[in-house]
């Protein structure tokens, strides 16, 4: 049977980073190899997006940027919709119906909302930031998804869409899908230039956009131990070979393991190897992104998201008539 796949990426910064693209965007292509027959969503979350930035012009060239990224790194085009949902009026509506049937409880335990409370004060904190996961929740369950690739981090997130939709099932009927997270184990989290996880927030991270001097500069920073050449050494606790894995191929992680365990590989050439292998993967991503013009991509979000209404307002109307407010 058909399955439906869906994902989608905030627009905040300019760009999306190493952890964007193998937590969310590769499975999310690999699937497109494997599920031949299924339907593949992809979405522009500029509305979470707003969370961060009030600046139209910001979040316009963030969205512009995504949807190229998107192209550039080779989502199929021919069997994938992309979408932007502040041009499908039903997202919004889906998120209030959700919101009323959301404790405050539920979001004060999740981990976007954690995070936000670590980083300020409760009184500071936006309440889109704090609703986040309801309005995720509706972005899925909008168009009764079955997959969601995304990262470790969005897991949470994903099986409180499955909770909402339980509860919202048991009192109205039968509506909703219950959807699986999709989560690769070996790319669940993707390590910072700091050794923490990859994010925009801490400033660690790999740009799908940066260039050879800012790429190099970055490599440069990656901490190390003080051993010496001569020490066998494991790379399961090097922050050079925790980003460098998810690179290369099983052949040549067992090359480079070998190595490390074996004595005399210095961190220089470990960073060197690294520096080659990310240059290798972003040059020519980044020829392609180039070549994506913004008319380009607005012709095909405008047609993409055409078609995504008319999917969404089926399903709005079908909430609408059952929750009652449709007389």
């Amino acid at each position: 049977m058909a399955k439906r796949i869906l994902t989608g990426l905030k627009p905040t910064g300019q760009q999306l980073h190493l952890g964007n693209y193998f937590g969310a965007v590769r499975p999310f292509i690999e699937l497109q190899k494997t599920e031949q027959d299924s339907e593949f969503f992809l979405f522009l979350a500029n509305m979470h997006g707003f969370t961060q930035t009030h600046n139209p012009d910001e979040l316009r060239a963030n969205t512009m940027t995504i949807a190229k990224l998107y192209m550039a790194c080779g989502v199929d085009l021919q069997r994938t919709l992309i979408y932007n949902p502040a041009l499908i009026p039903a997202h919004a509506q889906l998120n209030w119906v959700l919101t009323c049937l959301t404790i405050m409880g539920t979001m004060e335990r999740m981990h976007s909302y954690k995070d936000a409370l670590a980083k300020g004060k409760a009184g500071e904190i936006g309440v889109g930031t704090f609703c986040y996961p309801i309005l995720m929740a509706a972005d899925i369950l909008l168009y009764d998804a079955d997959i969601i690739p995304v990262g470790k981090d969005q897991k949470q997130h994903v099986e409180y869409a499955r909770d909402i939709a339980q509860k919202f099932n048991a009192t109205y009927g039968e509506t909703f899908k219950l959807p699986e997270p999709f989560i690769q184990p070996q790319v669940a989290t993707i390590i910072g230039i700091d050794g923490r996880k990859m994010s925009k927030s801490y400033n660690n991270y790999i740009g799908l956009l940066d260039n050879a001097d800012i790429l190099l500069k970055k490599v440069k920073q990656i901490p190390t131990d003080t051993k010496t050449v001569e020490e066998p050494k494991n790379p399961d606790e090097c922050n050079v070979y925790q980003i460098v894995k998810h690179l290369i191929n099983a052949e040549e992680d067992h090359i480079l393991r070998e190595k490390y365990l074996a004595g005399g590989l210095s961190y220089k050439y470990a960073k060197e190897y690294l520096y080659e292998k990310l240059s290798a993967f972003l040059l020519p991503l980044q020829e392609r992104f180039a070549e994506i013009s913004d008319d380009e991509v607005r012709k095909l979000l405008q047609e993409h998201s055409e078609k995504v209404n008319a999917i969404a307002t089926r399903k709005i109307e079908e909430i609408y008539q059952k929750i009652g407010f449709y007389l």
